[in-house]
């Protein structure tokens, strides 16, 4: 019976235990949750609601942008000690912005100038084949231009009656030339200025035979670039009857405009190819650069000369030169990547990694930029040997700035920019 009744008041204390455990897990539960609500309301009303594309947008609630309905985002506010103008960004969100920096160092400043231009006949190689006496065309030995033809080569016969009467008067001077060798010498004389040998003249006065027809011979060797007669066509003296060019020398001649002439000068090295001969690089040096603008391109020319006996540049080929300049009036100068300088039209800016900390803080500076060398730029004041700048993602930091209000590239002096009405809310 005792035994009973002690089972009946064990389980009646079990029970109790138990419904004072639940209630207390119960009650606190509810309290932590309450205490977390709490929490999270106070959080949310002290976070400033932006715009990622917008960041003038600034709202005390979640929501959408007003401007283009994308979902809001917290604007993270940084409370920690750094300079007021700078900006500090925690090192996963400069991973994820690909935000990189370099040290600034003086380099030797070099400028790559590209150049376009086209292979042309050297104009001190180009020769005219004249007719020296009148007469008529019997026969064309060169038909056809792009011909190629060598020194001493007949090209043409010329039938000229004052010729032969010139050649007639020679016979009878040697008949008397011991008794009056003036008159002899005379009309000797007058075969030569017709571009007579002493050879033909010679084989006239011994053979005591008048030539008929006079060879053409030409004077140079080269190509035939243009046929300017035809067989039977009557010449006065001093016709052109071929336009020869000699292609053993060439020139490539390439247009510079005004902005490349500062950095080019007689004897710089230049690098080219032929867009005809793919895979063959060339190279030569300035001989010369025209001191005078063409005033419709606004170009300058300027003159490479280079060997071609092989005879594989030919003219009107186009060409790509490049020129590496080196800027002796920038020498140990500060350069910096091309990528680094944010440009608004009148500042040119970079943003500064603060010494003496591993953290991303970044600060904006501006600078003095001198000329552009392809992707770089020489930097005249505002950088020292040594600093830390960011040379990528320089955008995503200066966006960081503009929505903490700090000084940034469209906004010298900082300060928030406008706020929506919905701060009031």
């Amino acid at each position: 019976m005792k035994k009973l009744i002690l089972n009946k008041y064990v389980r009646y204390g079990l029970f109790m235990l138990g419904g004072i455990l639940i209630g207390w897990i119960f009650f606190h539960s509810s309290h932590k949750a309450e205490e977390k609500k709490i929490a999270t309301a106070q959080i949310s009303k002290t976070t400033i609601w932006t715009c990622s594309m917008h960041p003038q947008i600034r709202m005390s609630a979640p929501g959408k942008c007003p401007i283009c309905a994308m979902d809001l985002i917290p604007l993270v506010q940084n409370n920690s000690p750094v300079d007021s103008g700078a900006i500090q960004l925690t090192k996963e969100a400069a991973a994820l912005a690909n935000v990189l920096t370099s040290v600034v160092t003086k380099q030797k400043p070099v400028q790559e100038v590209r150049l376009y231009g086209k292979v042309q006949a050297d104009e001190r190689l180009l020769q005219s084949q004249v007719a020296h006496i009148p007469g008529r065309i019997e026969k064309l030995m060169v038909n056809f231009t792009g011909e190629v033809v060598h020194q001493g080569q007949t090209l043409a016969l010329i039938y000229s009656p004052e010729l032969v009467t010139a050649q007639q008067e020679l016979l009878e001077a040697a008949k008397i030339k011991q008794s009056q060798p003036e008159i002899y010498e005379a009309a000797k004389e007058k075969l030569r200025q017709w571009k007579l040998t002493n050879a033909q003249i010679t084989g006239i006065e011994s053979s005591g035979k008048v030539i008929n027809n006079l060879k053409v011979v030409s004077n140079t060797t080269g190509i035939v670039t243009a046929r300017r007669v035809n067989s039977g066509d009557y010449l006065s003296q001093g016709s052109v009857l071929y336009e020869i060019a000699n292609l053993s020398s060439v020139w490539i001649m390439f247009d510079a405009y005004e902005s490349d002439l500062l950095f080019l000068k007689k004897g710089n090295k230049i690098s080219f190819t032929i867009q005809a001969i793919p895979g063959t690089n060339f190279s030569g040096n300035i001989m010369f650069i025209d001191p005078v603008i063409d005033p419709v391109s606004r170009v300058a020319k300027v003159r490479v000369e280079i060997d071609n006996h092989s005879g594989k540049l030919k003219p009107e080929m186009f060409a790509t030169g490049i020129v590496k300049a080196n800027l002796d009036e920038y020498r140990n100068k500060l350069v910096i990547p091309r990528s680094s300088v944010l440009w608004t039209g009148k500042r040119s800016v970079v943003y500064v990694k603060k010494k003496g900390t591993n953290e991303p803080i970044f600060k904006l500076r501006e600078v003095e930029l001198g000329p552009m060398l392809g992707n770089s730029y020489v930097i005249l004041n505002g950088l020292t040997e040594g600093e830390e700048i960011v040379t990528q993602g320089a955008f995503s930091v200066d966006a960081a700035a503009q929505l903490e209000g700090k000084p940034s590239m469209m906004n010298h002096d900082g300060g928030k920019t406008s706020t929506m009405s919905g701060m009031d809310m």
